[in-house]
């Protein structure tokens, strides 16, 4: 999400302009009179005195009034968020926190490679190379950051509390090369990667090395973050790097930032010509391009560490000391060659060439900003992932080794485990099945228990994948010999697949699904036959998929666009054409009749005439807190809601950055919402709560207890703070490798993102705190995400792939409010797109909630009353700008009724509101306003007094000179 910034500065001066030109107005005329009426205009001097004395009181007074006005007007979101109390967290909670967050690493952290044992380190004496290792990545950037305010573990710190001696000369080397990492943020990026060029390490410093200890590890780095995609070329127009070295240059033209520079692979050659027994720790959430682990026999282990947050490296410590035993699995197919992702061609910056009708200008960050619409295409439809390469494995079209290093799901372990799978059993819609796991090694770990299918295809039938994750649980800690039996069970329901050209719904089609347990995507433990005896279309209320209130039919047709989509269909015969990079850049004269923006939408046109007024500014005497634990439909909501005027509901819609505005007439208090995926971050306040592992850290964990822990976690930290909302999970998914937000995405599987988020939303939602799950939908890209992305997918992906984490967690989860995208779906900005916010969130899969946008500044097409009337109930805006609705005809005001329900129905059933109606104290800024007025209102009276008090004075002193002339 973006944060405050200045545009923000510029929208806010914009938004102040009226109100700062009546005040020079009153100043000018004050000036004015003061020097119009003089002794040739006005000869009386008490008349002359009077006058310029009043007409300064007039300013005076319309100066405070105008002031005043902007306080409580277009400054009142800034001050009401920046005068809030603040509430520190608990040093309970702060203990709890740290614990679990080191708990969470503990069991993220994921071995990928140990030949010969070479972990956990027989020697407690390390070296540790790379300039990493003093700088590793905690989080990501942007509203992934992590609050100061607590102390941080850093990677050295974490083996050093496992008591690894580290040796100290290379770490100085490195922090006398460069003590602070580049910055990678949100609005400019230096992807420049310090590492020491191999020729300045001496031969003493080698040499001591070597007589330090006989093993090293070698530490690699790679930060992402908002606002930003990694480079897929380095070399490329617009990258900020600076080499390492005058005599080389780090990366060739077509090199990848998730690929080793020259300095890292110098190194390599260094630290293996002197150290037979390596370790390589990659600590970042992108996978890595590690083709060149072939080339060093040298390196025995590969540790994936993601972003650790703030005490997450001592869960590292810990695993390289063998005092845990790693756990991990890979949320993430890792590639030997990122190029031959699926998606490679087609994600990124594509412009249209025919779209010159639809530019926009608008404040930036940067300064004005003129803009038109891009485009990106989901061209591999429903196969993302581990899903296209297994199912291209079964299809022949690749040859899997020579394509996929470690595949989804995989981890190794310092332990063996063995799995036997149970009798399947189909019974009333349900499989199940038992999996008893028993550690046949000699020391204790965990396991996970991966549970896959591959459906019956039709060639040139409905999409399928031939393997999906369809259940998982994760082991206790297993002492060797000691077993768990482990209980899988999912509905039939969860095979079938939507078939949008057809039967336009979900169908599970007869025949034989192949149901098994698996090591990782690949490599099959054991598996059984479940035969579908009929095929089931889930298409009528009483037959609805997955449980969703009315059944699910095509919304998506428009999002297709006209782009060629993967098909398996004569094993995948049109995967060259369809994962061509684009050629045709023109917007199609279908889509522009219907697109949108700032500048061409106009609310009136979308009026319905047979709308009727709703009532608003009744006195029906309904407090908020009457509602608290009341149904959506309560017939008492709408006397609430009659309460309401226009500015209310206006106020509550347009005003809800970082939290939603009092409303006093019905009891509705101000409450503050706070950003980050990891963590509680208040961009006003400043405070913080505790940062735990990145969210892809959550989904290498595959365990759903510690989700529902954090979830709690989050929801304690909130309280604390006196927070209501958490602007998170974020749960979209893992597209491409190269996303800037990868870190705070889980997965590129659905259903691990969907357990994760869930999960989550689910434990803060026990404290009651509601999340707002994001970003919603199709937001897998930083590339031009917020100028007018249009982004074409086709219906089954939409549902299959990128809706299901959304709609787990609101199923699953209970999720009580939505964060839209900034990206258009189709030619139709996603928090303005009907058929996502209203038909399917509310309609088929029951959510009730409220929906906010992604911050508001507008950018040439973010507008209230474009978006309220799509299901968009808030804008997080916290200046003035295009947040406010315009239209007050029946139809907007309709919709801004629902919007007002939505926002109210949510904050009323947060914690707190769970002992009736909250007491608060005036804000600061408004109590210092009232002050103002009184000493102003004080202060005219006596000088009115005064003024008046001369002014007869003056007469009285003209007339006792006047007297005696007149009586002569």
């Amino acid at each position: 999400m973006l944060q405050i910034n200045m545009a923000d500065v510029l929208n806010v001066i914009g938004s102040l302009t009226p109100y700062l030109i009546a005040i020079g107005v009153l100043l000018v005329l004050a000036i004015v009179i003061t020097f119009a009426v003089n002794k040739k205009t006005v000869k009386a001097v008490a008349n002359r005195k009077l006058i310029h004395s009043e007409s300064w009181l007039v300013a005076l007074v319309g100066i405070v009034v105008a002031v005043s006005m902007m306080l409580s007007g277009p400054l009142a979101t800034l001050l009401n968020n920046a005068t809030i109390t603040k509430y520190q967290l608990s040093d309970s909670t702060v203990a709890a926190a740290n614990k679990l967050a080191k708990d969470v690493q503990t069991e993220a952290v994921t071995m990928l490679k140990n030949d010969d044992s070479n972990l956990p380190l027989a020697n407690k004496k390390i070296n540790v190379f790379g300039w990493g290792s003093t700088n590793p990545v905690y989080g990501g950037t942007g509203s992934g950051s992590m609050s100061d305010q607590y102390e941080t573990v850093s990677l050295l710190d974490g083996m050093k509390e496992a008591g690894i001696e580290t040796n100290s000369e290379l770490t100085k080397l490195y922090t006398d090369y460069r003590k602070d990492r580049p910055e990678v943020g949100m609005w400019a990026q230096d992807w420049t990667l310090p590492e020491v060029p191999a020729d300045q390490y001496s031969d003493s410093l080698i040499s001591d090395a070597k007589s330090f200890s006989d093993e090293a590890v070698v530490v690699l780095t790679r930060v992402g973050g908002e606002g930003a995609d990694l480079p897929m070329d380095m070399t490329a127009d617009g990258i900020t790097y600076t080499d390492n070295s005058k005599d080389y240059k780090d990366f060739q033209k077509g090199q990848s930032f998730l690929q080793l520079s020259q300095t890292e692979r110098n190194m390599l050659d260094l630290v293996t010509k002197n150290f037979s027994k390596v370790t390589l720790i990659y600590n970042g959430a992108n996978t890595f391009q590690f083709d060149f682990l072939a080339d060093y026999p040298q390196i025995k282990s590969v540790l994936w560490c993601p972003p650790a947050g703030q005490t997450g490296f001592s869960a590292l410590g810990e695993v390289l000391a063998g005092d845990v035993n790693p756990s991990g699995k890979t949320s993430d197919t890792f590639l030997k060659d990122l190029t031959k992702s699926v998606s490679y061609n087609n994600f990124g910056n594509f412009n249209y060439d025919n779209a010159d009708e639809f530019e926009v200008s608008f404040n930036s960050f940067a300064g004005a900003v003129t803009a038109t619409p891009s485009f990106v295409n989901y061209v591999e439809g429903i196969y993302v992932g581990y899903k296209f390469y297994e199912t291209a494995d079964d299809e022949g079209l690749i040859k899997y080794d020579d394509v996929v290093q470690y595949p989804f799901g995989y981890g190794l372990s310092y332990t063996t485990f063995d799995q036997k799978m149970g009798d399947v059993t189909y019974s009333d819609g349900k499989i199940s099945f038992d999996v008893t796991v028993t550690n046949t090694g000699d020391v204790a770990g965990k396991d996970v228990v991966e549970a896959y299918y591959n459906p019956p295809y039709t060639d040139g039938g409905i999409e399928k994948a031939s393997v999906n994750l369809v259940a998982f649980e994760k082991t206790k800690e297993l002492k060797p010999g000691e077993s768990e039996t482990v209980k899988i069970s999912f509905d039939d329901d969860d095979m079938a697949s939507y078939d949008s050209k057809n039967a336009k719904a979900y169908v599970l089609e007869k025949g034989d699904y192949e149901v098994s347990i698996q090591s990782d995507s690949h490599t099959v433990i054991d598996e059984q036959t479940v035969n579908v005896p009929e095929t089931i279309t889930y298409d009528s209320d009483s037959n609805t998929h997955n449980g969703d209130k009315t059944a699910a039919t095509n919304q998506f047709d428009d999002a297709a666009g006209d782009v060629t989509y993967l098909s398996r269909a004569n094993h995948f015969a049109n995967y060259k054409q369809a994962t061509a990079a684009p050629t045709d850049f023109s917007m199609s004269d279908e889509a522009k009749s219907t697109f949108y923006n700032n500048g061409n939408y106009d609310p009136t046109k979308f009026d319905n005439a047979d709308d009727q007024m709703p009532t608003t500014g009744a006195k029906n005497g309904v407090r908020l807190a009457d509602l608290t634990g009341k149904d959506y439909d309560d017939p008492q909501w709408d006397k609430l809601l009659d309460e309401l005027t226009f500015d209310d509901m206006d106020n509550l819609i347009a005003n809800a950055g970082y939290g939603t505005q009092a409303v006093t007439s019905i009891g509705k208090i101000q409450v503050t919402d706070a950003d980050g995926p990891a963590s509680l971050n208040n961009n006003f306040t400043g405070v913080g709560s505790i940062g735990f592992p990145a969210s892809t850290a959550f989904a290498c964990t595959w365990n759903k207890d510690l989700a529902k822990q954090f979830g709690e976690m989050i929801g304690q930290m909130a309280r604390d703070m006196h927070v209501a909302g958490w602007y998170a999970p974020a749960m979209n998914i893992h597209r491409n490798a190269f996303s800037g937000r990868t870190f705070e995405y889980f997965s590129e599987d659905g259903l691990l993102s969907g357990v994760m988020a869930s999960n989550q939303i689910a434990g803060a939602k026990e404290k009651g705190v509601y999340s707002f799950m994001k970003h919603f939908a199709l937001n897998d890209q930083e590339t031009n995400r917020d100028l007018m992305l249009c982004t074409w997918a086709n219906e089954q992906a939409i549902r299959e792939i990128y809706l299901k984490p959304f709609e787990m967690s609101v199923k699953e989860g209970g999720a009580q409010a939505v964060m839209s995208a900034f990206n258009y779906i189709g030619n139709t900005y996603a928090g303005a797109y009907a058929p996502l916010q209203q038909n399917v969130l509310r309609n088929e899969w029951g959510f009730q909630g409220f929906v906010l946008t992604d911050y508001f500044s507008g950018n040439g097409y973010q507008n209230a009353d474009q978006l309220v009337r799509a299901g968009n109930d808030a804008m997080l805006a916290t200046t003035s700008i295009t947040n406010h609705i315009t239209d007050k005809s029946a139809t907007s005001v309709k919709a801004m009724r629902t919007a007002a329900h939505n926002i109210l129905y949510t904050v009323a059933n947060g914690w707190q509101y769970e002992n009736g109606e909250p007491e608060v104290d005036t804000p600061m800024w408004k109590t210092a306003m009232y002050v103002a007025w009184g000493v102003t209102a004080v202060l005219v009276i006596a000088l009115e007094v005064l003024t008046i008090m001369k002014f007869l004075k003056r007469r009285k002193q003209v007339v006792a000179a006047v007297a005696p002339t007149t009586q002569a």
